[in-house]
């Protein structure tokens, strides 16, 4: 057996923290710039009024079939909406009779354009928010931070963390591109 080969130091001088606070404008319009770039829709609920914004995003999405919420999003968001709760059905059934699902998201990443999800009650479970063909994903805009690091500082590390940035996407080895093999084909944010 040889000798062991000398491991180098792991250099832990990069950045953990941003160039500017949580939320923002910079950070919230670099964060649009990338979900837009990734293929996601954005759209701003206007005076806070995410329902609003909610109805826009089924309306523009044509979606036709039952729409599910996580069970921890706020009423207010899906007043007026023909939105029922998470009932806990299987991956197969959720692909099968789901349009799309309503969730929040713990945090932004500016940088990366990235939603955070923890499978908290505002963001449900991770079967609803890959498996149906649309997530529509509200977004805070005063959580939105510039860096990884600074995100992940953020949140519980024994919590399960879904990062989404852009519908799922992915491509064959001719470079063409299909959307939805791994997760939602189409990705709304709405930021609020």
């Amino acid at each position: 057996m040889g000798a062991r080969p000398v491991v180098p130091e792991v250099p832990r001088d990069y950045r953990t923290e941003g160039s500017h606070p949580a939320g923002h404008p910079r950070l919230v319009d670099l964060l649009v710039d990338r979900l837009v770039d990734y293929r996601a829709a954005v759209i701003h609920a206007e005076d806070g009024d995410v329902a609003a914004a909610i109805a826009h995003a089924l309306d523009d999405t044509g979606t036709d079939g039952q729409v599910l919420h996580a069970p921890g999003v706020p009423g207010e968001w899906l007043a007026g909406l023909d939105v029922q709760p998470d009932d806990g059905r299987p991956a197969q059934a959720l692909d099968q009779d789901v349009a799309a699902a309503v969730t929040g998201s713990v945090l932004a990443v500016a940088s990366t354009g990235t939603i955070v999800l923890d499978g908290s009650p505002a963001c449900g479970r991770r079967a609803l928010t890959l498996v149906p063909d649309i997530h529509i994903c509200v977004a805070d805009r005063a959580h939105v931070v510039e860096t990884v690091p600074e995100a992940l500082g953020r949140v519980d590390p024994s919590r399960p963390l879904t990062l989404i940035s852009g519908p799922s996407a992915t491509s064959d080895i001719e470079l063409t591109r299909v959307e939805g093999v791994h997760g939602p084909r189409t990705l709304i944010v709405v930021l609020r």
